[in-house]
C-alpha cells in the first residue's frame, strides 16, 4: 500500500541545540534502514521549511502508523497521510 506522507517538524525554539541535534541522529539513524528495504521508498525536502514529503509502501495502515510513531521527532511533528491508488492512465 502507498501512502504520501507530510511531515512538518516543530521543534521546541528553547529545545538546546544538544538535545535536538541527538534527537536528528536517532531519527537518520531509524530512517536509513526503512529507506533501504523499500518501506521509506521517497522523501523530499519542502523547500523552505522544517517538512518534508515521503512516500512508503507498507503492507498496512497498522505498519505505518507503528513507523510513523516510532520516529524519534514524532512528537514534534504534524503529520498528514494520503493513501494512493493507481491512477487508470499511468501508463507505468
Amino acid at each position: 500500500m502507498l501512502f504520501l506522507v507530510r511531515m512538518d517538524v516543530h521543534l521546541p525554539t528553547d529545545m538546546p541545540p544538544e538535545q535536538a541535534n541527538e534527537i536528528k541522529d536517532r531519527e537518520k539513524t531509524y530512517s536509513q534502514p526503512l529507506q533501504r528495504d523499500g518501506r521509506w521508498r521517497h522523501i523530499w525536502r519542502i523547500v523552505g521549511e522544517y517538512s518534508n514529503f515521503s512516500l512508503f509502501d507498507v503492507s498496512s495502515n497498522d505498519e505505518l502508523h507503528g513507523l510513523l510513531t516510532g520516529l524519534p521527532l514524532f512528537p514534534y511533528m504534524d503529520i498528514a497521510v494520503t493513501p494512493l491508488a493507481h491512477h487508470p492512465s499511468d501508463i507505468t
